[in-house]
């Protein structure tokens, strides 16, 4: 252990690292999941006779089930213990895993997802208020870079593990691998996490069915919109669901019981910046990962597995650099670092667009990959941590929930937005895309593609990594306004009396 992490400590005198590692496991299998099943779609249409629309659900329905609650189990957190609701979290997950990998069926697999994502929903703001609680605000961008690494080597290994298991061991190992390591987790957990002082405050009954009514309204339309053609109906679902969240903040603001989400939270103006900025995050991480993978298995025709592989540059330099930009974090001003990574992310995105050719060489492909690790790993800790620096104590479950869902439902809108992309530059570069389904899907299912069409389709997943390229600008644009930390403030005044006190003594 570093003497640096040796000199943190909690307000009770206790080292938190080991609670946070402990945390961190059952994280990042959590989010692994959120992606894993993706590679697995064609093992699992033939091995349970299903199709295409049914087995896309197998990953909707977790993401629709992890992202509506988050708001709600946040606020459980403050309520009855953040490590009490985690440890039932991962319970949940665990189990439902089992489950999963036992189901014969994909509707019962269905359902299991469903049972998965509430579990997954009720563990993700209890990770990040622990770290609120109990890192020091100076130091807690160590933390959160850690955090940060977590969540983004997550979400970019899970197709690389998904191809390993589907490929050596079968589609059900996707899942059951979870079992002993949610046991693992859980045994970690219960025994390094400390117990926190909870809030006995009433439970907002009004604002928990506005919120999940509105986030299912929302989040369901924009993943089913691009299925159902964009109709009416489907804009009538997303127009519900903003209506229904207009209501619940108006209640919130009016209410005069405790409310779910406590607006004085936005007051602060790196918390309401940072949301901004995770949310383009969370686009671009989904985002950018289909027209690459459906790139490298339809164009260049590699399996999965080896398409999977591309994104170990990314998600090595992203956890290994994810420390020192930690570290960095706690010194210098964090729109400096996460400015130079949101920039170096949209230019990594361009410089991939643009060698995305039919006959690219691989190491072509390996550099921008690499520059967005670097990028990555300069993103997660400087935003996490300036959304959490402020929030009060009592409220800092609340906080990551409303965090964690600006970060999911971003993904939501980044997996709805490419995939639209997609289709239109298909149809539109791509000769007789009717010939293919004109959907990306049934590209990225069908294996190589003729040679004519390898260089038309290459320029359509190329133009598409733009789209999350130009909304990571705004997220630039947020965290370059973000206001310096408290922190920093502090330590420039003493540095400052210190300089002054010295000058005296000459």
């Amino acid at each position: 252990m570093t003497r640096s992490r040796e000199q943190v400590v909690s307000a009770d005198g206790t080292n938190p690292w080991p609670a946070l590692w402990a945390l961190v496991i059952g994280f990042f299998m959590i989010l692994v999941d959120a992606t894993i099943v993706t590679v697995a779609t064609p093992a699992l249409l033939t091995a349970l006779d299903a199709d295409v629309n049914s087995v896309v659900w197998v990953t909707s329905a977790y993401l629709l089930a992890y992202v509506v609650p988050l708001l709600v189990t946040g606020r459980l957190g403050d309520r009855f213990g953040p490590k009490r609701v985690y440890l039932c979290g991962l319970a949940v997950f665990t189990l439902a895993s089992l489950w999963c990998g036992l189901t014969t069926t994909v509707g019962a697999l269905i359902v299991a997802r469903v049972a998965q994502g509430f579990g997954a929903a009720m563990m993700t703001p209890q990770t990040m208020a622990v770290i609120t609680r109990t890192f020091p605000a100076a130091q807690r961008g160590r933390a959160m870079s850690l955090w940060g690494a977590v969540a983004g080597v997550a979400t970019l290994t899970g197709p690389i593990v998904g191809g390993l298991l589907v490929g050596g061991l079968g589609w059900e190992w996707i899942f059951f691998v979870n079992v002993p390591v949610g046991v693992i987790a859980f045994v970690a957990a219960w025994r390094l996490v400390p117990s926190l002082e909870t809030s006995r405050r009433r439970f907002d009954v009004v604002g928990v069915v506005l919120s999940a009514a509105g986030m299912f309204l929302l989040v369901f339309g924009i993943q089913e919109g691009q299925k159902f053609g964009w109709s009416a109906g489907i804009w009538a679902l997303i127009g519900s669901g903003v209506v229904v969240l207009v209501a619940f903040v108006w209640w919130q603001r009016v209410t005069t019981s405790e409310p779910l989400v406590t607006l004085r939270l936005f007051r602060d103006r790196n918390f309401s910046l940072a949301n901004i900025a995770i949310c383009t995050v969370g686009f671009a991480i989904t985002a950018q990962g289909f027209p690459l993978m459906i790139y490298a298995q339809s164009v260049r025709g590699f399996t999965p597995t080896q398409a999977a592989l591309l994104l170990a540059p990314l998600a090595i330099f992203s956890g290994v650099l994810a420390p020192y930009t930690g570290r960095l974090t706690d010194r210098v001003h964090p729109r400096l670092i996460g400015g130079f990574g949101m920039s170096t992310f949209v230019i990594a995105l361009a410089w991939l667009a643009w060698v995305m050719g039919p006959d690219t060489p691989v190491w072509q492909l390996l550099l921008p990959l690499t520059l967005l690790g670097i990028s990555n790993s300069c993103v997660w800790a400087p935003i996490s941590t300036s959304a959490t620096r402020n929030l009060p104590m009592d409220q800092a479950g609340s906080g990551s929930g409303v965090y964690n869902t600006t970060r999911q439902v971003g993904a939501v809108l980044g997996s709805a937005g490419i995939a639209v992309l997609m289709e239109s530059r298909i149809a539109a570069l791509v000769p007789g895309a009717s010939a293919i389904g004109g959907s990306p899907e049934v590209a990225a299912t069908g294996g190589p593609l003729a040679e004519v069409l390898r260089d038309p389709f290459a320029t359509a997943m190329a133009q598409s990594m733009l789209l999350p390229a130009v909304v990571l600008v705004i997220g630039f644009v947020a965290v370059a306004c973000f206001a310096t930390p408290r922190h920093l403030v502090e330590r420039r005044a003493a540095a400052e009396r210190t300089g002054s006190a010295e000058s005296l003594t000459r």
